[in-house]
């Protein structure tokens, strides 16, 4: 049987971009492993999944993404951004305008999904890209949008069989069509490290401030496209905090319960390259060789998270928490990830063991190794208060996530939740004491 530190060492070199500079060492012990990651890292073609046909890290986003439009043979894009984008694509010779100029702007640029995905926001946009007759989405931004993309193209499937407007229910109903009809082809320009572009599952937060949204293969993002310079002058909290989404999707991976040993070695690749890298940045954040290592290690662990083993329990958790407490996934993760890993670190230890070696310290616990990382980043929140989260408010959490949701973390975490007790003593653990 291969050892998976030998797994681990074919993922590492396999990402690595093959240039006269690229350096890669793979010794027997993964407490060792070291990979010179100064060149630039593509993404393993293997793990480019079904329905995605590329993925560009570190190409120019507009002419790349001409290139694919125009290979995908798409006439009328209707094109979807968070406000913070707006600078890189509007404006003479950018991308909202050459689209105009060449008649291939199928409405004005849309700007109406914020952070999380908010329902109003995102049903006005699949109303606009409806009466666009609109045959491609192009989404800018971060991980909201580009869920608001595939969830666009699920209501524009029922184009001709429907003239309502836009529901949440219609959308996810648009989801259990049988057989599905093709979907307009979506070209993803993610500015931040969430990943949601490389899944076939997208998320919205309710007017009643829950998560909800619809997953089905046919969604999966047909080309992505991450070009660095679309995260110049990002605000820390988001740059890094996207970032550490991909430790959260890693770590989450290799400990889940049905996970195998492929998956493991994907997720552990791309922790080891996002470790890394995310030192890199905290040194020099605007990087652009971090930046797009970053995004190929953050792409790895994803990968494995959703190769059979989606969600993970730190994923659900974290998700319902920022839904309901309205917090930047970033910063669930900066609070909750090391407290998850060490509720169920008793059996989890030689897991959580490859973890530690995968992030060069094998002798260290893995959660103690997640908070000093998170405690380094900037604007990062590591605690409830940060985030005005107050005590009472996460004992009414507690309870309303085991009343709801106990089987399913249940079925998630390698230690149960016996009570609304266990999931407060977790969430509230100090740090010190990990």
């Amino acid at each position: 049987m291969t050892s998976w530190p030998m797994i681990l060492g074919s993922f590492l070199a396999r990402a690595l971009t093959i240039q006269p500079t690229a350096s890669l060492r793979v010794p027997r012990s993964i407490s060792s492993t070291s990979l010179k990651m100064e060149s630039r890292m593509s993404v393993p073609t293997e793990q480019i999944p079904p329905g995605m046909k590329a993925v560009h890290v570190g190409a120019p986003f507009l002419s790349q993404t001409f290139e694919e439009l125009s290979a995908l043979g798409c006439e009328r894009a209707f094109v979807l951004a968070n406000n913070s984008s707006r600078k890189f694509i509007e404006g003479d010779g950018k991308l909202v305008d050459a689209l105009k100029e060449k008649g291939m702007l199928a409405a004005p640029l849309c700007t109406s999904v914020g952070m999380g995905g908010g329902e109003a926001g995102l049903l006005k946009a699949a109303d606009e890209a409806y009466d666009a007759d609109t045959d491609a989405v192009v989404t800018v931004g971060g991980g909201a949008v580009q869920d608001a993309g595939k969830l666009i193209r699920l209501w524009l499937s029922t184009k001709g069989d429907n003239e309502a407007k836009a529901t949440v229910q219609g959308i996810q109903a648009a989801s259990n069509q049988d057989p599905m009809p093709t979907l307009v082809p979506q070209i993803c320009l993610p500015n931040s490290f969430a990943m949601a572009e490389a899944t076939h599952v997208a998320g919205l937060t309710t007017t009643a401030n829950t998560k909800s949204g619809a997953a089905h293969p046919s969604i999966m993002p047909t080309v992505i496209i991450y070009d660095p310079a679309l995260s110049e002058g990002l605000p820390d909290w988001v740059r890094f905090g996207t970032a550490l989404r991909g430790v959260e999707h890693a770590v989450g991976a290799v400990t889940h319960p049905k996970a195998d040993e492929d998956i493991r070695g994907r997720a552990l690749a791309g922790l080891s390259i996002i470790k890394e890298n995310l030192n890199k940045l905290i040194s020099d954040p605007d990087c652009p060789t971090a930046m797009c290592n970053c995004y190929v290690g953050g792409f790895m662990a994803i990968r494995a998270l959703n190769t059979g083993c989606y969600p993970a329990l730190g994923h659900l958790v974290q998700n319902q928490y920022s839904a309901r407490f309205n917090v930047h996934q970033g910063s669930c993760s900066g609070i909750l990830c090391a407290r998850i890993m060490d509720h169920h670190h008793e059996k989890s230890h030689e897991l959580q063991k490859r973890i530690s070696e995968a992030m060069g310290s094998g002798e260290t616990p893995a959660p103690q190794l997640v908070r000093d990382l998170v405690a380094k980043l900037p604007l990062v929140s590591t605690e409830h208060e940060q985030v005005g989260v107050t005590d009472d408010m996460l004992k009414e959490f507690a309870k309303w996530a085991f009343d709801g949701s106990a089987a399913r973390y249940n079925n998630l975490s390698p230690k149960e939740f016996g009570s609304p007790e266990d999931i407060y003593a977790m969430m509230t653990k100090p740090l010190a004491d990990l």
